[in-house]
C-alpha cells in the first residue's frame, strides 16, 4: 500500500497479526530486506515496513533526512495504517538505529519494546559544517550517475547476494541513488542530533536488545556494539559469523529477539 506523508507516497507494507513491530532497513536499502525476518513474525505479530523517501517503492525526497523528521516518520506510518493507538517494538537496522532510538525517546508512551540490529554507532560526533552544500553535491552526484546509467547497470548487480531479481530492481532506480548519497552525507548530522537527544531524553522502561553481526572470534565493532548495549542498558547478542544483513544472514536469531520483547 502507498500512504502519502508530506506529499510524499510512502511505500508500506503491513503483514500478519498480533502485538505491532516496526521494521526500518539501513542506509539505502528497501523494505524486502526484512523478508526472511517477517515470514518467521508475521504468525505472531502485526509486522510493519517502510520504504523512506526516495528508497525501495517510495516517492523522491523532498528534502534531507534529519533524524527529528526520521523518528516522527515512524509515527506518522503507523498513524497513517492505523496502528498508532498500539505500543509497538521498533526495530532499527544499521542507520535506521539511529532513528528507531530516536523514536523510542521521543514517544516513550507509543513504545513497546526497542531492537538495534547491527546497528550505526558513534561514539565521538560534533557539529558539522556545510549541511547544505554536501546535500547539493549528492544529488548532483546522484542525477550524473543516473545520466551516466550507472545505477541501472550496477545497483542490482551489486546488490545480488540471493535476493530476487524483481525486488532488487529497484537498486537500479536513480532516485534510490540520490537517496542514499543524501543519507551517506548527513549520516554524521544525524549521529549529532541522537548524541544530543541522549542528554536530554530518557529511554522508556522497556525490553531493549542490541544485536551486533560480525567474524568469528572478536572484533573491534562488536566491542563497539557491546559498549552501545551498555550505554542503553539494553541485552547484548553476538551473532558471529555473520555479515551486515543480519536480518538475512541470521533471521532466526533476529526474530526471537523481536518475539523476546513482548
Amino acid at each position: 500500500m502507498f500512504v502519502r506523508i508530506d506529499g510524499v507516497p510512502h511505500h508500506v507494507d503491513v503483514t500478519g497479526d498480533g502485538p505491532v513491530c516496526v521494521l526500518s532497513a539501513g542506509l539505502g536499502l528497501a523494505w524486502f530486506e526484512w523478508d526472511p525476518v517477517v515470514e518467521l513474525l508475521a504468525p505472531a505479530r502485526t509486522v510493519v515496513r517502510f520504504d523512506r523517501p526516495g528508497l525501495g517503492r517510495s516517492g523522491p525526497a523532498r528534502g534531507a533526512p534529519t533524524l527529528a523528521g526520521e523518528a516522527e516518520r515512524v509515527a506518522r506510518v503507523l498513524d497513517a495504517v492505523g496502528l498508532g493507538e498500539r505500543a509497538v517494538t521498533v526495530v532499527g537496522h544499521s542507520l535506521a538505529g539511529f532513528h528507531a532510538e530516536a523514536f523510542a525517546r521521543w514517544w516513550p508512551g507509543r513504545v513497546a519494546g526497542l531492537v538495534l540490529v547491527d546497528s550505526s554507532v558513534e561514539e565521538r560526533t560534533r557539529a558539522l559544517p556545510a549541511r547544505g552544500a554536501r546535500v547539493a553535491g549528492a544529488r548532483a552526484g546522484g542525477a550524473v550517475l543516473g545520466a551516466l546509467g550507472v545505477p541501472r547497470a550496477l545497483g542490482p548487480l551489486l546488490r545480488g547476494g540471493g535476493v530476487p531479481r524483481g525486488p532488487r530492481a529497484v537498486y537500479g532506480a536513480s532516485r534510490v541513488w540520490r537517496a542514499g548519497l543524501v543519507e551517506y552525507v548527513t549520516y554524521g548530522d544525524v549521529a549529532h542530533e541522537l548524541a544530543l537527544l541522549r542528554r536530554v531524553a530518557a529511554l522508556p522502561d522497556v525490553p531493549v536488545a542490541v544485536l551486533a553481526a560480525g567474524p568469528a572470534g572478536a572484533s573491534r565493532w562488536v566491542s563497539r556494539q557491546r559498549g552501545l548495549a551498555a550505554v542503553l542498558g539494553a541485552s547484548f547478542q553476538a551473532l558471529c559469523p555473520a555479515g551486515h544483513l543480519l536480518m538475512r544472514d541470521r533471521p532466526h536469531e533476529v526474530a526471537e529477539t523481536i518475539l523476546a520483547t513482548r
